[in-house]
C-alpha cells in the first residue's frame, strides 16, 4: 500500500467509526426530542394537526439514522473493493448465523412503535373523521418508508459491492488503455 492509500484507509476507517457512533447518538437524541413533543401534546391537549410536528421530528430522526447507516455501509464496501479490506470481507461473508442475536442498525422496530405511539395524542383531542384519515395516512406513509428502507438496506451491501467492483474494473480498464 502506498502512503496515500494508507492515509485514505485510515481516514475511511475513522469515518466508519465516527458515523457509526453518531448514528446511535442521533437516534437517542431524536427519540428523546420526539418523546418530549408527544408528552407536551398530551399535556396541552393540542389540536390533532399538532401530531404532524412530532411525526416530522420522528421522520427526520429516521432519515438521519438511515443516511448515516447507508454511508457507513458504502464506505465499508469501498474499503472491501478498493483496499481488499479483510475485516469487510470477513464481516460480509459472516452474515448472521442461525440463532444469533438480531441487531437492527436502523432501529426500525422502535421507529414503527413510535409511529403508533405518535397517534395517542389524538385520543383526548377528539378529532373529526377527516383528521383521523389524513393523520392516519401520514403515519402509514412513514411506517411504509421505514419498512421499505429496512428491506432495501438489507440489499444495499451487495448492490454497493457490485457497483464499486464495476467502477474499479472501468478504472483498471481505462488505466490499461492509457499505457
Amino acid at each position: 500500500m502506498t502512503p496515500r492509500e494508507q492515509e485514505e484507509y485510515r481516514a475511511l476507517r475513522a469515518t466508519i467509526r465516527e458515523r457509526g457512533s453518531t448514528r446511535v447518538w442521533v437516534f437517542t437524541f431524536g427519540m428523546a426530542s420526539w418523546a418530549a413533543l408527544v408528552i407536551a401534546m398530551v399535556a396541552l391537549t393540542l389540536p390533532p394537526a399538532a401530531t404532524f410536528v412530532s411525526l416530522v421530528a420522528l421522520a427526520a430522526t429516521f432519515e438521519a439514522v438511515l443516511a448515516l447507516h447507508a454511508s457507513v455501509e458504502r464506505v465499508g464496501r469501498y474499503l472491501l473493493v478498493f483496499h481488499t479490506d479483510a475485516w469487510e470481507r470477513t464481516a460480509g461473508a459472516f452474515g448472521r448465523p442461525r440463532g444469533a442475536l438480531v441487531v437492527d442498525p436502523l432501529f426500525s422496530g422502535l421507529f414503527l412503535l413510535a409511529t403508533i405511539v405518535n397517534l395517542l395524542p389524538l385520543v383526548p383531542s377528539a378529532p373529526i373523521v377527516q383528521e383521523v384519515v389524513i393523520l392516519g395516512l401520514a403515519h402509514a406513509a412513514f411506517a411504509a418508508r421505514v419498512i421499505v428502507a429496512r428491506t432495501l438496506a438489507g440489499r444495499q451491501r451487495a448492490i454497493d459491492t457490485a457497483r464499486f467492483e464495476e467502477l474499479k474494473s472501468k478504472s483498471n480498464h481505462q488505466g490499461h488503455q492509457e499505457h
